[in-house]
């Protein structure tokens, strides 16, 4: 059983990692595009992009799976077509469609969080980076990046956390082979094994605890300096 713990917890936390960072990467471009360019179009599409938090798991896990088989089937006759090969389904099936779902689901999380610490810093800064010659990209590294850390932080873990404990679209979508704690202990409490279905659990509860201590004495420490 521990064996079978260590895997489980190794797949939950590589797959809530890497979903972390490219949330987290792919909210700050999209925040800090909609505050250069303060155009409606932009800030629409991030509206967009955040609404995928409103809809449930396993909805999002079929409306991935249209898409991407459409995808699959066109590349695989183009391989075909062009190198006489037969990959058969490179999206469908695989950590890249998990990983999408959840961005679809996810990122309003990491949007928001970002967003709000972005409205924290003010415009004269970035005024001052770009007087100073540097461009978009550069003030983005060096100005608000540095002050978006503790946000981008808090958004990466309350990501990471959702990821860990969200159970319809990684059911439908995960990889053969590939379970996670929360899958694990859906499937021993569906057999009523519940004793075995309580270490996976608690792994659960425990890497969200974490988290929120966090975020908390984040908070505490904010409210009194």
């Amino acid at each position: 059983m521990v064996p079978r713990v260590v895997t489980l917890i190794a797949n939950s936390f590589t797959i809530a990692a890497l979903t972390a960072l490219i949330a987290v990467a792919a909210a700050l471009v999209m925040a800090y595009a909609a505050r250069l360019t303060r155009s409606p179009l932009v800030s629409g599409a991030n509206r967009l992009a955040g609404l995928g938090y409103a809809v449930p798991g396993a909805v999002i896990a079929v409306g991935v799976l249209v898409p991407l088989g459409r995808l699959d089937n066109a590349l695989a006759g183009w391989l075909e077509e062009t190198f006489l090969v037969q990959p058969g389904l490179l999206l469908t099936g695989t950590i890249t469609a998990l990983v999408y779902a959840y961005l679809v689901r996810l990122l309003a999380i990491a949007l928001q969080t970002t967003e709000a610490g972005l409205a924290k810093i003010t415009p004269s800064m970035e005024d001052a980076a770009r007087s100073l010659g540097a461009t978009p990209a550069g003030a983005l590294a060096r100005v608000h990046i540095p002050l978006l850390a503790p946000s981008l932080a808090t958004a990466a873990l309350l990501v990471f956390v959702d990821v860990l404990k969200e159970l319809p679209a990684t059911f439908a979508l995960r990889p053969f082979n590939f379970d996670t704690l929360a899958v694990e202990a859906y499937n021993l409490a569906k057999d009523e094994r519940l004793a075995e279905a309580a270490l996976p659990s608690l792994a659960i509860v425990v890497a969200g605890l974490l988290p929120v201590i966090y975020v908390s004495r984040r908070y505490f420490q904010a409210t009194r300096s």
